[in-house]
């Protein structure tokens, strides 16, 4: 696609938190940066408002999103001139006429249909706009996460978004993939000699994956009392982290190069079920705590939940990957609300020295690779160095790279980078059909042992690192989580 190239972004749920959260915080950066295309964005939600009453929300909200620095008046007024809106109910046929009437005599533009919506009304904007005639060859749609909330319904999902867009119009969409960590991950594995020969099972001892959140349900209710924390978190975000860490070396950053190797990944998991999953799972739900100093509710008492919930807000896991550079590394992975410290990070163990030199008062820690993706993006390499003096002590000191400092400019946001890759049409960043099947394989065994077990989540308080179990998980093996700040 050239810079001269125009599009029109269509976000479906455009009130919504996603849209305001996310979106047009993320298109308002895009705006300022010369290389976006000449476009515009089409908001689609069911309240009936003005053009002017939508753009009056959206900036009470983006002044919460986007630093006063950033928010300047001129770009501000730039930026709205390129939003529209229409209130229409994305169920019903006949309100399709509305947004058929915006988009008319510009079907050579690059059109992005993001559906920013629960995953089933994907059901039915996707067949109202092909029976519109909205899907031009140029058309594309984005889809959010997740897929479905089991196998059979992600398969109907993608059979029926499918039947109207060909897989290379489909976007399937997962920020984590997009953040500048882990593209730094990959250019750390991929554009250097210094880690390959390491990245391996003869000099790793294992890998942990954390996702920790200290925010509870924030009105999300409904919508987590029927996904919970492993359709949420694990079977999207973590498990595609796994797959960038563990994945070969792909010929290329062509889309179906480094996706081919991520579906490798998922294959290689050992499958979990029965007494396996249960001994090699916890689950965990929020209790009341204290976040910060605050008082804050447990999970049965937020809104929207039922008061006997069974439904997990933590989960810890143990997986291992049958390949021959893997076998015998474990990848313990966490995700959970109310934790104790917000923090996304990914901490890669290597082996002990194979012969310690040192007298005994010099205990060598393992050298550790710790890549934190929230909340502050950096680097850091553990290695053991001497104390200055004339004896021989030892202690841990830390490499770090911290992105903020080192880089000291507007990195791209997730969003950002994604929504450009959207209109230029690169796929490399986003899931094929086949990885989110892969997924489900390997999660919905998980699910039906839960289901079909007698315990119930176990209870921690909120403030916490989850439930006992869990340090209990990866300690059975002699390790423990990372925990530091």
């Amino acid at each position: 696609m050239t810079q001269s190239q125009s599009f029109d972004m269509i976000v479906f749920g455009g009130s919504g938190d996603l849209a305001m959260r996310k979106l047009l915080p993320a298109l308002y950066y895009l705006h300022r940066d010369p290389d976006l295309p000449n476009g515009r964005v089409i908001a689609v939600a069911r309240q009936n408002l003005t053009r002017e009453a939508y753009l009056a929300t959206v900036e009470e909200h983006l002044r919460k999103h986007i630093p006063a620095k950033d928010w300047v008046d001129d770009e501000r007024n730039k930026f709205f001139e390129r939003i529209d809106y229409c209130a229409m109910d994305a169920k019903q046929f006949g309100d399709y006429e509305a947004l058929s009437g915006k988009l008319e005599g510009r079907e050579e533009r690059v059109r992005v249909f993001y559906l920013a919506t629960m995953p089933e009304l994907s059901r039915s904007i996707c067949p109202n706009l092909d029976a519109a005639g909205l899907i031009t060859e140029q058309s594309r749609v984005v889809l959010e996460k997740p897929i479905g909330r089991d196998l059979a319904s992600a398969n109907r999902i993608n059979d029926e978004v499918g039947a109207v867009f060909d897989e290379r119009q489909i976007y399937r969409i997962d920020h984590y993939l997009a953040k500048e960590t882990v593209q730094n991950l990959i250019a750390m594995r991929f554009g250097n000699t210094l880690f390959e020969p390491l990245w391996r099972r003869g000099w790793i001892s294992h890998v942990q994956i954390t996702v920790a959140e200290q925010i509870g349900m924030s009105g999300r209710g409904n919508y987590y009392e029927t996904s919970g924390a492993l359709r949420d978190m694990v079977q999207n975000h973590l498990l595609q982290l796994l797959c960038v860490i563990a994945m070969e070396p792909p010929n290329s950053l062509a889309p179906d190069a480094m996706r081919d190797e991520k579906l490798k990944v998922l294959r290689a998991l050992r499958p979990l079920s029965g007494p396996q999953a249960l001994a090699k799972t916890v689950r965990g739900q929020y209790r009341r705590g204290v976040i910060d100093g605050e008082a804050v509710p447990g999970y049965s008492e937020e809104e929207d939940v039922s008061p006997d919930s069974r439904v997990e807000t933590f989960v810890a896991l143990k997986a291992d990957l049958d390949s021959w550079r893997w076998a015998g590394v474990p990848f313990y992975l966490r995700t959970g609300k109310r934790l104790q410290q917000r923090l996304s990070e990914v901490v890669i163990t290597f082996r002990e020295v194979p012969h310690s030199i040192f007298d005994a008062g010099n205990a060598i820690e393992s050298n550790r690779l710790v890549i934190r993706l929230q909340p502050d993006e950096s680097v850091k390499l553990h290695l053991m160095a001497k104390v200055p003096g004339d004896e021989m002590r030892l202690k841990p000191v830390s490499l770090n790279l911290d992105f903020r400092e080192s880089l000291k400019t507007h990195g791209a946001g997730a969003y950002e980078r994604l929504l450009m890759d959207v209109i230029r049409g690169k796929l490399t960043l986003f899931m094929r059909r086949d990885e989110v099947t892969a997924a489900w394989q390997w999660i919905e065994p998980v699910l039906d042992a839960w289901k079909a077990g007698e315990d119930v989540p176990k209870p921690y308080s909120a403030g916490t690192w989850g439930p006992p179990a869990a340090s209990a998980l990866i300690g059975r093996d002699g390790y423990h989580w990372n925990e530091e700040s």
